[in-house]
């Protein structure tokens, strides 16, 4: 009998001590492919502030991409604003991104931007204006001069509406920095 089941457990044993020996050099690679990744990620997002007669408007929009090389990288982005325009209206706006970036020279750089943003406007009673909540979508095409980490230039959102948009035209200015 115990010939009979010393080979399979030397099959076993064999098997046992590769897959020791696998997972060990595959757990060192993993480690060296986290820290290696970690030094292609860089960190940005847009701070705005806005006041006016009995306007406010504050945005945070943090956002990080990961380089994959000179020329190209992709990223996500987060949006929270807050505007509120007295005995007129309050809305806040929250929504994610999907921005990739590419260098065709070092100083100058392309853009495309998915956003899909939650716009949810609560109007004064007093205007009779029913209050609004969707989803609103916007793909911006960009183009920019770009000077290390800073890059600014000008976008156009394709998928711009007049009707439900939050911006008052379909081409903006932009600034970013990534450290």
């Amino acid at each position: 009998m115990y010939n009979l089941f010393y080979p399979i457990n030397k099959k076993i044993g064999l098997i046992l001590i590769i897959l020791t020996f696998s997972t060990q050099y595959s757990s060192g690679q993993e480690t060296k492919v986290k820290s290696d990744f970690w030094n292609h990620v860089r960190f940005g997002g847009n701070i705005g502030l806005s006041f006016g007669n009995e306007f406010f408007s504050g945005t945070l929009a943090p956002s990080a991409i990961y380089q994959f090389d000179r020329q190209f990288a992709l990223g996500v982005g987060l949006n929270a604003t807050l505007n509120s325009q007295k005995n007129v209206y309050k809305s806040t706006i929250f929504g994610a991104s999907i921005i990739g970036l590419y260098n065709v020279i070092p100083q100058l750089q392309i853009s495309a931007e998915f956003e899909q943003l939650n716009v949810d406007r609560n109007y004064n009673e007093v205007l009779n204006e029913p209050n609004e909540n969707y989803w609103l979508p916007a793909l911006y095409l960009g183009a920019g001069y770009r000077s290390g980490n800073v890059t600014f230039g000008i976008r156009y959102d394709v998928l711009f509406d007049d009707n439900r948009s939050i911006y008052t035209n379909s081409w903006a200015p932009f600034f970013r920095v990534y450290f």
